[in-house]
């Protein structure tokens, strides 16, 4: 049987897309799944730095797309999160084609159950490639309108995809903090699909991400994460909402 492929995408930048792309492919391996996070956008690489692989990329996704090496070449394993794998984008340039993306997922397939696409931003090649290889979605977005709008596009181009979730991300707890958004029903309402989590904005997580360490496993942040996974591999989690 093959990995479970499922494209991570958002309307807009700035989301925590990537970043939340590596925290549920390492909370899936936590989980004792095989994951390959694939990096599709180019001219814009941070997984390398967020899964703690910076430095240590020899080739990237352009190097197999153009046939310059065999996939497993330009997989690196995360120091920082056993059982996750990366394959980074390339610096810039490069271009994302869906049947060359096809060829690597299916030669991957066996060896990983999990492939995590993190697309570009928006609706260009990395997303439309993406779309034509997973089986599975999940649509990130921030509590304000201009992804919510964004989200419910995207939405739209993915109706017919089999698997298709959202997670709300940067989201205030506490006091004195303000969402833009205020009813997080209003999110679910105006993108139009379940929902799979709600992330709160948490410095645990800047911090993790920009110096490629492991998120703290006694931050609220995990917690939710760890309950997406599961989510994710079809267990009673719970819906984390704080």
């Amino acid at each position: 049987m093959g990995a479970r492929i499922i494209m991570v995408t958002s309307g807009k930048g700035g989301t925590g897309k990537s970043t939340l792309s590596v925290l549920i492919g390492a909370a899936l391996a936590a989980r004792g799944k095989r994951v390959l996070l694939v990096e599709l956008d180019s001219g814009l690489r941070s997984v390398d730095v967020i899964a703690g692989v910076y430095g240590k990329t020899v080739y990237d996704i352009e190097d197999i797309m153009s046939g310059r090496c065999e996939p497993d070449k330009a997989v690196i394993e995360s120091p920082v999160y056993p059982n996750l794998s990366v394959v980074s984008a390339p610096y810039s340039g490069g271009q994302i084609a869906a049947p060359a993306l096809k060829v690597m997922c299916e030669r991957m397939g066996d060896v990983f159950d999990f492939i995590l696409l993190d697309t570009a931003a928006g609706l260009g090649a990395p997303f439309q490639a993406a779309k034509q290889v997973a089986s599975g979605g999940i649509i990130v977005i921030t509590p304000d309108l201009v992804t919510m709008r964004d989200g419910r596009l995207v939405a739209d181009e993915l109706e017919s995809i089999g698997w298709l979730r959202l997670v709300i991300n940067k989201v205030f707890w506490g006091r004195g903090k303000v969402n833009p958004i205020k009813n997080l029903d209003e999110c679910i309402d105006t993108v139009g699909v379940q929902l799979l989590g709600v992330v709160p904005f948490s410095g645990h997580i800047a911090l993790a991400a920009a110096c490629g360490e492991a998120l703290d496993s006694e931050c609220i942040s995990f917690q939710v994460i760890r309950s997406i996974a599961g989510r994710i591999c079809g267990e009673d989690a719970p819906l984390i909402i704080r």
